[in-house]
């Protein structure tokens, strides 16, 4: 709470957050998150927390951006007034985790109009093959990793363009703001291998190294930041991951829910039939596992045996209120921070934290396309 109100303080006193900038040789941090509202613990174990702790381990001099990417949301039908809803609820809670202003750029994507201008330049050397190979448009409409964009067949008939150059706007992002290092999960690392690919298709045709290579900072590994999580799984079908999409939203926790919620949703979670303590088996008993690693990630332990062991006197009852207790204890002072953000007397500062966010990251980004055009004579 007294990191919220000396940030609210600050601003409400006309000072404006600003995050420090780097030379271009120095270290840049880029990711991005879509605008759904209130992400859930598993976007926060996967992703959220190692953004934070890039915050507050980097070297004073890095930069560090972190976008709201509402254009990669519009690839799917979107209800406006949610969508602008959501982003604000997603700014909240990015402030709530932890992540200051003053420290690192925050911004939303549309604010930007470089990431656009820079991305259609660079459709022009992304390869329709290589985009045609891509997992996100075939994810999103449900068709197998074979199937061909291009092909007449009706599986492919709702693909929209925005949806299969997905990859290539994700390259702008990075690229724009001359990012050095990406942290992403697995699912996009593939996605990391096109920008770099993209770049240096670039480079190589204007003879200049104007687009820096990015390195994939993948979520999974080991880092002083976060014990990372590859994967949290839904609460209710333990083979699928935790996504808020789901039809029961008991599938998952999001990190504003309260102690009872928690409480009630964990009671609710699959598990199985098999008498005795919790063990970790991800094939046998791939519920149990994903509690047992929720509560490994939570407590920052890496080795799941080690955690098995340390619950195998309780009850499947008591080691999922065990698991329940850890969650809300560790979610309670996030869930404080947000519902002080995101308050209407306090909406104005979110405004400005949005506005201020963008600013800097025009600044950025105008710098990089400056260069890209002089490049390509534009």
């Amino acid at each position: 709470m007294k990191r919220t109100a000396r940030l609210l303080d600050s601003i409400g006193r006309g000072g404006q957050p600003q995050a420090r900038r780097t030379s271009p040789s120095g270290v840049s941090v880029f990711s991005g998150i879509q605008p759904t509202g209130v992400p859930h613990l598993g976007n926060y174990l996967g992703a959220l927390r190692q953004w934070v702790g890039i915050q507050d381990n980097s070297p004073k001099s890095a930069r560090l951006t972190f976008c709201i990417v509402d254009l990669h949301a519009i690839t799917q039908p979107q209800e406006v007034e949610q969508l602008r809803k959501r982003k604000m609820e997603l700014l909240a809670t990015l402030l709530a985790i932890g992540l200051d202003p003053r420290r690192c750029t925050i911004f939303e994507q549309s604010r930007v109009p470089a990431h656009s201008e820079l991305m259609w330049i660079l459709s022009c050397f992304a390869p329709m093959g290589r985009l045609n190979r891509m997992t996100q448009w075939k994810s999103k409409l449900g068709v197998s990793s074979d199937q061909d964009a291009l092909g007449e067949r009706p599986a492919t008939a709702g693909l929209k363009l925005g949806l299969f150059s997905y990859p290539v706007l994700q390259a702008a992002d990075i690229l724009i703001h001359k990012a050095t290092h990406v942290p992403v999960g697995e699912d996009q690392a593939q996605h990391l291998e096109l920008t770099r690919e993209v770049a240096s298709s670039f480079n190589k045709a204007f003879g200049k190294d104007i687009l820096k290579l990015p390195i994939t900072l993948l979520c999974t590994t080991p880092s002083a930041y976060a014990t990372p999580a590859k994967r949290i799984m839904s609460l209710k079908d333990p083979t699928q991951k935790m996504s808020k999409s789901a039809a029961d939203p008991a599938s998952c926790i999001l990190l504003t829910d309260s102690p009872r919620e928690i409480h009630d949703k964990l009671r609710r979670a699959v598990t199985d039939s098999v008498t005795g303590p919790p063990t970790y088996d991800v094939q046998k008993r791939p519920g149990v596992s994903n509690l047992i690693e929720i509560l490994a990630h939570i407590r920052r332990q890496q080795d799941f045996d080690n955690v098995a062991r340390d619950v195998s006197d309780l009850s499947l009852k008591a080691f999922k209120d065990l698991v329940a207790d850890t969650i809300s204890e560790h979610l309670e002072p996030i869930r404080d921070e947000y519902e002080k953000i995101i308050a209407e007397s306090n909406r104005e500062v979110l405004r400005f934290v949005a506005s201020e966010g963008g600013r800097k990251a025009r600044e950025s980004a105008e710098e990089t396309l400056a260069e890209v055009k002089e490049a390509v004579g534009i």
